[in-house]
């Protein structure tokens, strides 16, 4: 199947009322879990590469060319989208690859600066057909955009949207990345004021912090691109540790790195249909 843009997708699960799974591929066998998952559900699904992904492995296009393949192959809509780029040249090369979305972070920039550059971004890439998410400049905590106690102001959010012209925008609500307990509290009135206000798809960055029913409850109330990187990764690497932690721990790697993937394929399956306000039949128990 073709690779598909991210904005079509978002306005049509935002539309219907329900969320748009992304999750962020590290290796090549996440990849190949959220194909599999995908397929599974009969649900679409966005793939993200961060910019920190691209520097572990020494550049975009390794990771890159293994994740596009991948999602060519996959009977279901993909979204192949390069996630918290700062990096004007990686945008470049995001869209040379063939990546069909782009987030480009300008949130440490001075506000002008980040609407200016976000501006030049999006022009970019919908000269290609590619679809742009981004997010406001720092809203205050010690993480920036993402700490906890952050908070997006509706208007703002909307100026944003209509100085930039983005297909889709992250808020601050509550949530924050790297969560390893999915304890968050999300301001839902927040939310529904901020998609009162917004005319694209809200996305919600740090969802592995966030229940299923909070997840739930985002969607209901206005949310649609849902995150989720950390949580999965426990999964996976809770399924590596089963195995390594045995009384002969196997030496082909296949053999621990393929219960992991499988692991990860499992939960992004139940994800999928938690995020798309189905009730999970599959995944794990």
């Amino acid at each position: 199947m073709t690779l598909s843009a991210l904005a079509p997708l978002a306005e049509q699960a935002r539309a219907a009322h329900r969320g748009l799974a992304a999750f962020n591929v590290v290796h090549i066998e996440n990849a190949e879990a959220f194909s599999a998952a995908a397929e599974r559900t009969g649900l679409p699904i966005v793939m993200q590469i961060s910019q920190n992904a691209a520097t572990y492995h020494g550049g975009l296009a390794p990771i890159a060319l293994a994740t596009l393949e991948i999602g060519r192959r996959c009977a279901q809509d993909v979204v192949v989208h390069l996630d918290h780029a700062d990096d004007l040249d990686l945008v470049d090369e995001a869209l040379e690859l063939g990546f069909t979305s782009i987030m480009y972070d300008g949130s440490k920039l001075p506000d002008a600066q980040n609407r200016a550059r976000t501006r030049e971004v999006a022009a970019r890439a919908h000269a290609r057909g590619v679809s742009v998410e981004a997010e406001l400049g720092e809203v205050g905590g010690k993480d920036g955009v993402h700490d906890p106690s952050a908070r997006t102001d509706p208007g703002d959010a909307a100026q944003f949207v209509a100085d930039t012209g983005v297909d889709l925008l992250a808020v601050a609500v509550g949530s924050s990345h790297a969560m390893t307990t999915r304890d968050a509290s999300l301001d839902l009135d927040l939310i529904r004021a901020i998609a009162d206000r917004v005319e694209v798809p809200l996305v919600l960055h740090g969802s592995s912090g966030v229940s299923d029913q909070g997840i739930r409850d985002a969607v209901a109330a206005g949310m649609t691109k849902i995150n989720v990187s950390t949580h999965l990764n426990r999964v996976t690497t809770g399924a590596v540790r089963e195995i390594l932690t045995g009384q002969e721990p196997p030496a082909d790697t296949r053999k621990w790195f393929g219960p992991g993937r499988d692991a990860g394929r499992d939960e992004a399956a139940r994800l999928l249909e938690v995020i798309a306000g189905r009730q999970p039949v599959h995944g794990r128990n």
